[in-house]
């Protein structure tokens, strides 16, 4: 949020001089809340232990001993607990009818006033209404949204006009590199089917 704001502020034509006052949030030993600690989840916790940050997470599945050390990542069977103790709270989780508004006007209410929120997973996994209600009250700082419902929002949407928030274009993947390599599985998965081999991403195997 730090950063969106700076850029808007560094290339304004109203900006006459940046103000010395004007404070972020650092992320280092900051508690990061991971909910979904499926491939992605694990792959933000290994980035955030780079940053010394406590990193708690909630998942169906506890993951093993061994993993959670390499990371450093603490269990948290109920939600509730994770979501009280962060300083931001990442959710990685699929859309299911179990995810769906997962975080609510409750959930956001448990969390701390100065804790972000960052939905890299799907909009709907957010009750926006209750998201937008907690940013104008301040019941949390702010949130980080990569995904929302509907995509594009529309353009009256008051999630728009808040500046506790940024959002951007669905764009966690959206690098050439990334591209290339989601096409490049997808040819060797229907390769596969098409020889009758295993299909190496097979999203419910038998």
């Amino acid at each position: 949020l730090c950063l969106d704001l700076g850029c808007q502020i560094a290339v304004s034509p109203d900006t006459k001089h940046f103000a010395v006052d004007w404070l972020g949030v650092e992320v280092t030993r900051a508690t990061l809340g991971i909910i979904g600690m499926g491939s992605i989840g694990y792959k933000v916790a290994q980035r955030a232990r780079a940053f010394s940050m406590r990193i708690l997470y909630h998942n169906r599945n506890r993951r093993r001993k061994e993993e959670e050390e390499a990371v450093g990542a603490h269990y948290c069977e109920r939600m509730e607990e994770l979501l009280q103790q962060s300083d931001f709270v990442m959710l990685a989780v699929n859309l299911t009818p179990q995810t769906h508004k997962l975080i609510g006007r409750k959930e956001l209410e448990l969390m701390k006033p100065t804790a972000t929120l960052i939905n890299i997973s799907r909009g709907l996994v957010i009750d926006q209404d209750a998201l937008v209600e907690a940013l104008q009250n301040h019941i949390i700082r702010g949130a980080a949204l990569d995904v929302t419902y509907p995509e594009p929002l529309p353009r009256g949407h008051p999630l728009l006009r808040l500046k506790n928030v940024i959002i951007t274009p669905h764009a966690g993947t959206a690098t050439l590199q990334a591209v290339q390599a989601m096409a490049a599985e997808a040819i060797a998965n229907m390769l596969a089917a098409l020889r009758g081999q295993p299909i190496p991403s097979q999203v419910f195997p038998k």
